[in-house]
């Protein structure tokens, strides 16, 4: 019965842990105003479709 405590007290704390990875990365999402999402992707877009930077492209 004693292992059975252990496991699921541990099964707790990566809950806890996973959640507090998730809301660190959500906060550090919501830090961006729209403005600068905006401006990342048109610059994610502009370098996408730059001729020559094709990664499937062979060497």
């Amino acid at each position: 019965m004693r292992w059975w405590k252990v496991l699921g007290l541990a099964g707790l704390a990566g809950v806890a842990a996973t959640g507090v990875v998730v809301a660190r990365a959500e906060r550090r999402r919501r830090a961006y105003t729209p403005e600068e999402i905006r401006a990342r992707l048109r610059d994610r877009h502009a370098e996408a479709n730059t001729p020559g930077t094709d990664p499937d492209a062979p060497a």
